[in-house]
């Protein structure tokens, strides 16, 4: 019998759901590890009422993240006004903006000891910026209380405002992230407010301006191997340097449903073909996330925990 799952016979998986549950296979396996670092990181978090998508997502790798001392932060707050049907941030009207969030989040990356730091958001589709200035702030107190440290952001799309997009850019991130998270053809019921155009523009945007651009998506949705291979060379046709490839997992019963558990060999032809389009690194596998592994995705592409671009010729 084949490790794949087969999809229920339809007419179209954009808009239909598995008939029946699909039972998760044995490779997807998450390890509890609540040492003295995990339960640092979630004092020091809830401490100076910070947010992280490893919680707010409920990522699979949060024990294994938090216990190696790493973790991605999430500003402008923890309700977005987008409702993408495979995330479990919560959607909603978000409160007013935190002006010293910033700052807070500056002085936790710097009482971590980080040497690469991942910084993400959820989406302020009600402000004029989308929340830009805030995310500039933000850069600017990580690089200046935690001056050795790389710094990594995973931006929302700001609606395709290039002002928005370059007040980010300006505040000086060494890698610019945004995820393509699912094929073209399954946007209306994955990611319903977000164009699949629009995220590929601010790619190329990010990369037309000398910055180390990375994306990445989720499988296990209805896609085929041959739409998620397309995507990867829209993804490359931008400049995009770093890309990501996982399992998408269910956060609750009110979310998508998974459609197939896609079998680690198809993550290792992921990564091969990633690697042939002349991405400088692939993660790809059935707990890969946007931020697994990011301080070794950084090196690929010369930007060191120094702070400092250097010339790295070995792949991951």
């Amino acid at each position: 019998m084949s490790d794949m799952v087969a999809l229920q016979p339809h007419s179209d998986p954009a808009n239909e759901q598995p008939a029946a549950p699909v039972r998760r296979p044995p490779w997807i396996k998450i390890k509890l590890r609540t040492g003295d670092n995990y339960k640092f990181l979630k004092e020091l978090v809830h401490g100076r009422r910070l947010h992280t998508v490893c919680e707010e997502a409920r990522c699979p790798n949060i024990y294994e993240c938090w216990e190696n001392r790493t973790a991605t932060l999430m500003i402008l707050g923890e309700v977005c006004t987008r409702s993408c049907g495979f995330c479990a941030v919560t959607t909603g009207r978000p409160a007013a903006l935190d002006p010293d969030e910033p700052r807070r989040v500056g002085e936790a990356v710097q009482l971590m000891g980080l040497g690469h730091c991942v910084i993400t958001s959820v989406n302020r589709d009600e402000l004029p910026d989308g929340g830009a200035a805030i995310w500039a702030e933000t850069i600017r107190q990580v690089r200046r209380q935690a001056p050795d440290c790389t710094l990594e952001v995973l931006v929302p799309d700001f609606g395709g405002d290039e002002i928005a997009l370059q007040q980010v850019i300006d505040a000086g991130p060494h890698i610019f992230g945004h995820n393509l998270e699912t094929v073209p053809r399954l946007y209306r019921r994955v990611r319903p407010q977000a164009e699949y155009r629009r995220s590929l523009d601010l790619l190329a945007f990010a990369a037309g301006h000398g910055l180390a651009v990375k994306s990445g998506i989720m499988i296990g949705l209805g896609e085929t191997e041959a739409e998620v291979e397309a995507l990867m060379a829209d993804a490359a046709a931008t400049g995009c340097r770093l890309f990501t490839v996982g399992q998408y997992l269910q956060p609750t019963r009110e979310h998508l449903a998974v459609v197939r558990y896609v079998p680690p060999v198809e993550f290792d032809r992921y990564r091969e073909f990633g690697l042939q389009l002349g991405f400088a690194a692939v993660e790809a596998g059935p707990l890969v996330r946007s931020s697994y592994h990011a301080e070794r995705m950084a090196q690929a592409v010369g930007i060191s925990s120094s702070g400092r671009e250097e010339n790295y010729a070995e792949p991951l």
